[in-house]
């Protein structure tokens, strides 16, 4: 059974989507080109786990290497044209994300961080990449669950190029947009 929840007329804009009743964590509104809704379901427990230790390891070394950023989980970035993504985390400069009130412009955006999903994995794999490349996002990390995998990738040339490739079962080092140092393995483990 489907549900209307609002009534809407022509191409969606963010501020169309920041209108919409508040349905907790339960889905994702983004806006693509043309204006063009994508709505996902909400995460599912190993993404979510992957996403928390993953913006726990990557605030303890933005810390650690004292970098003015701010690291967010699935909040509100606009790009050129009126699109609206909403990634699974971004590191921002911490003065736009202390600005900023529900959406931080792809400006101020130094990385991102897409989680591939069952449900996303067009999205995450082929059509994300694009629009953050083409809107100057520096970094772009996909993870994918099955099998634990960090591919990092860096803004060249207004494409994204693979920078780095790290597997589960070794810690390895990324340096973009600071260095730190994981081993994918441990991303979907429950936490303690």
């Amino acid at each position: 059974m489907s549900i209307a929840l609002v009534e809407h007329t022509g191409p969606w804009t963010p501020d169309d989507v920041e209108a919409l009743p508040d349905l907790g964590d339960h889905a994702r509104f983004e806006v693509y080109e043309g204006g063009v809704l994508v709505v996902s379901p909400a995460p599912g427990v190993a993404h979510q786990r992957a996403s928390y230790w993953l913006h726990r390891c990557l605030a303890r070394a933005a810390s650690a290497a004292g970098a003015d950023v701010d690291v967010l989980e699935a909040v509100n970035v606009i790009l050129p044209g009126g699109k609206l993504m909403v990634p699974d985390i971004v590191i921002v400069a911490a003065e736009a994300a202390d600005q900023a009130a529900t959406r931080l412009s792809h400006d101020a955006v130094l990385a991102v961080v897409e989680i591939v999903s069952p449900s996303t994995q067009a999205m995450d794999r082929a059509i994300k990449p694009g629009l953050y490349a083409a809107a100057g996002i520096p970094t772009y990390w996909r993870v994918e669950l099955d099998p634990p995998t960090i591919v990092v990738c860096s803004l060249s040339q207004g494409r994204y190029v693979t920078r780095t490739t790290l597997t589960a079962g070794n810690t390895g080092r990324i340096t973009r947009p600071f260095t730190v140092e994981l081993d994918p393995a441990q991303m979907t483990r429950r936490t303690t």
